[in-house]
């Protein structure tokens, strides 16, 4: 006997294990497909698997962990627009290449061209690719999905907020308002084809992006595919189409979370009815946490501390939900630390392409995500930055912040109808909390665990020198790519 398994049952679990570390492509089986949804501005609990979502159910979603595998622990870069989507598609922390923030319609910045996305990953294995949603990597064509391995694209090119109805700009005339956020823009491949986008075109956002996501896989059901569907809700302001107006109980949230759901449902039955489901990974989370001072227009981040615009798990943590029946085990939990910057490098093991040249930050995660026995995660620790401030880091159940400023709304209740509610400016000094006991990071532990602190400092000292911190550059950082 090996501990309680005999040599033969060892060496079976160590074979189980090398196959599920292969590539698709050298254990015979069809390359696989990738579907990546990403919600934005959704709370950690605005869905049912992960949450109480009183007033509405997400039962596609539902489905969807229970045949699955739901990320307890899975964190964006950065709990803001641009950069955690600079992160996720390029498996980068978005410090690394140059992405910070929301970028609006007066940038003149980025994603730079050397940056490889995801989708140029799969151009290599001859994938057709595909992104409907809201892109915010830059609005100039030079930045736009087409120059960057997609072979489609229709979409926001930043948040639907960004137009002149803004609700710091709606006590100004139009013309004054029109300086500050001209009108908002709808792209199809490289062209404006709706130049002043109002709130009855915002209405048919989802439908459309889902509708195209439907024909995406079926006009490419019989070879492998990456479709990325960024949609532009649950970000303010909300808007729904008629079929789910008024049908939860919950206002206007609910009914925007119960179409949301209803897209889910309809990219995965497409999966299905065309036979692909058993060889599509799909994934399912969200670029931040809620805007909480939007309160009756925002979800909620429960038990997790704080929201958007925040490094505190409200803001960073999101829930995650990854599906590929018969290859990830159905119902199934993994607590591990997981990133979106893993994604990249686990769909190039998947298919067998080849890494950037360049560094990047991510691993493959793909033992976590199949289930491997003991898996752990790739990490030595995962760093979370501010703009370009180091805040906080995470080492296993540890979360250490660095003092800092951050916004919250300090237990006020949030605006309602569309209107924000100010926020508060707070600071905190170092803490260390332990997240397994206190995922509300409410219990300072620094001082019974100074050797902790010690070795998540000196973690810290190495990433600032590679990325920076603040005013001071790294020697790992990449430029955003400029007009």
């Amino acid at each position: 006997m090996i501990g309680r398994f005999t040599q033969g049952e060892t060496m079976m679990k160590c074979y189980l294990t090398l196959l599920l570390l292969l590539p698709f492509s050298l254990l015979g089986a069809s390359t696989p497909n990738i579907v990546v949804i990403f919600i934005d501005d959704m709370g950690y609990a605005d869905i049912d698997p992960f949450g109480d979502t009183p007033g509405y159910e997400t039962p596609n979603l539902t489905r969807m962990a229970k045949e699955g595998r739901k990320f307890t622990d899975f964190y964006v870069t950065q709990a803001v627009c641009s950069a955690s989507r600079a992160g996720l598609l390029t498996g980068c922390y978005n410090v690394r290449v140059g992405i910070l923030g929301a970028l609006g319609p007066s940038a003149k910045h980025g994603i730079h061209p050397d940056e490889v996305t995801i989708a140029e990953i799969c151009k290599q294995e001859d994938y057709a690719t595909a992104c409907y949603g809201k892109w915010h990597l830059g609005h100039h064509r030079k930045f736009l999905p087409m120059q960057h391995g997609f072979d489609d694209y229709f979409g926001l090119p930043y948040s639907n907020d960004m137009w002149p109805f803004h609700p710091g700009v709606m006590h100004l005339p139009m013309e004054k308002r029109l300086k500050k956020w001209p009108h908002l823009p709808l792209i199809e491949g490289n062209t404006v084809i709706n130049p002043q986008v109002d709130g009855t075109a915002q209405e048919q956002l989802t439908t459309q992006y889902t509708e195209r996501a439907v024909r995406f896989i079926e006009q490419n059901s019989k070879r492998p595919f990456f479709l990325y569907v960024p949609h532009s809700m649950v970000h303010v302001p909300l808007y729904v189409s008629d079929k789910f107006k008024g049908k939860s109980k919950n206002g206007l949230f609910g009914d925007v979370m119960m179409e949301v759901d209803w897209s889910v449902g309809q990219i995965l039955e497409t999966l299905r009815k065309h036979d692909l489901d058993k060889n599509t990974l799909v994934i399912f989370t969200a670029d931040n946490g809620p805007w909480l001072s939007y309160g009756d227009h925002a979800g909620s981040a429960a038990p997790l501390r704080e929201g958007k615009g925040t490094m505190w798990d409200g803001g960073c943590r999101e829930s995650c939900i990854m599906w590929m029946p018969g290859t990830i085990p159905a119902g199934t939990v993994c607590k591990e630390p997981a990133m979106t910057i893993d994604i990249l490098p686990t769909v190039a093991h998947l298919i067998g392409a080849e890494l950037p040249g360049h560094p990047i930050d991510g691993k493959n995660i793909w033992p976590l995500i199949a289930g491997t026995a003991e898996a752990k995660s790739p990490h030595e620790a995962y760093y979370f930055y501010k703009g370009s401030q180091l805040q906080a880091i995470r080492k296993g159940k540890w979360k250490m912040h660095w003092p800092h400023g951050y916004r919250t709304m300090a237990g006020k209740p949030g605006g309602t109808g569309g209107i924000p509610a100010s926020y508060t400016n707070a600071k905190t000094d170092l803490v260390l909390y332990n997240l397994e006991e206190d995922i509300g990071e409410r219990v300072d532990l620094k001082d019974r665990y100074p050797e902790v602190v010690e070795e998540l400092s000196s973690l810290g000292d190495r990433m600032r020198r590679d990325l920076g911190d603040s005013k001071v550059k790294g020697s790992g950082f990449r430029p955003a790519g400029r007009l």
